[in-house]
């Protein structure tokens, strides 16, 4: 799903003055609001409001003869009742797409975990060009959130084992019907955890489950056997950093079948003292960081101008 403001207007305005014609205009309703997918999983209707009238603004600036397809698309979403959960798809380069359930609101019952932040899209394009860490592997996903990041390193990676994680309720139940959404399930069912565990391509098992940073047992990060552990976004509240920290040291010092693992943390830097703390509380628990360079290809719409890092965590020879 674009940012409305990142579409190419001009470019547009340019083919139509050329072209005289609205077929370019019929073109792109059959593939946007008129398509299979955008009927069946719609965004919100806000966004599909706006993208209708710049249609038609486009189409009036040209002076093109009126497309009855237009005005009766923007009817019908004028009376569709606004709801707070809307559909986004995201396409990836081999034309799969992820399509998630998202809060239309930023926080929403109590969590900003219902929605996709810039971090999540930043990693999943890192991961597709950085498949080799993922594929055959035991993957843990720390705050999992509304799970992009995780669909698209199911549908392109082939992880042995990919299980999503996070602690809030909602999020939760968002995280499984994602799943489900997203035919990471065997049989209909619902990942909730090993045991109901779903199909990543090529047969990795798919599970969503509940981690409490400070509760979790030394026992279950040994069974969940992580050889490689991503989060993104969840450097943003100081009072969870020296949780999350001490969290950390202890995964990197449970070993897997194939060694130590690889973490790797995603950050949106909006508070560089948040994030300087966060750094600064690694370095006393014995934790090293090398900060990575981002994907070569962009694929996800997201503030490319944001201040985005990620940085791959090893201990400290003791």
């Amino acid at each position: 799903m674009t940012r409305l403001s990142t579409l190419p207007w001009e470019l547009l305005r340019r083919e139509l003055e050329k072209d005289k014609s609205s077929e370019l205009l019929s073109d792109i309703l059959k593939q946007t609001c008129l398509s299979s997918l955008c009927r069946k999983h719609p965004p919100s209707s806000k966004y599909r409001r706006l993208f209708l009238r710049e249609l038609i603004k486009m189409q009036e600036c040209v002076s093109l003869e009126p497309l009855d397809e237009l005005y009766e698309g923007l009817a019908v979403v004028l009376i569709d009742q606004e709801r707070p959960d809307c559909y986004k798809t995201y396409l990836l380069p081999g034309g799969e797409a992820v399509t998630l359930m998202e809060s239309v609101a930023l926080v929403s019952q109590g969590t900003t975990g219902l929605v996709t932040w810039d971090a999540a899209l930043y990693l999943a394009e890192w991961a597709l060009d950085h498949q080799e860490l993922f594929t055959c592997r035991s993957v843990l996903e720390l705050g999992s959130g509304a799970g992009l990041t995780g669909m698209v390193v199911c549908h392109a990676c082939s992880p042995s084992r990919y299980v999503f994680s996070d602690l809030h309720a909602s999020v939760l139940q968002r995280l499984r019907a994602n799943v489900e959404l997203n035919g990471l399930v065997k049989g209909g069912g619902v990942a909730g955890g090993e045991e109901d565990g779903g199909g990543a391509k090529g047969g990795g098992v798919v599970s969503v489950e509940e981690l409490d940073w400070e509760s979790v047992s030394e026992e279950r990060l040994r069974e969940i056997g992580a050889n490689t552990v991503i989060a993104a976004d969840v450097v943003y509240d100081p009072n969870i950093i020296s949780c999350l920290v001490k969290l950390l040291s202890r995964i990197l010092r449970c070993p897997s079948a194939g060694g130590l693992p690889r973490v790797l943390i995603c950050s949106s830097v909006r508070n560089p003292d948040t994030y300087n703390c966060f750094k600064r509380q690694l370095e006393e628990a014995g934790i090293g960081y090398d900060v990575i360079g981002g994907a070569g290809k962009q694929v996800f719409p997201y503030n490319r101008v944001s201040s985005i890092e990620m940085i791959q965590l090893t201990l400290h020879k003791e």
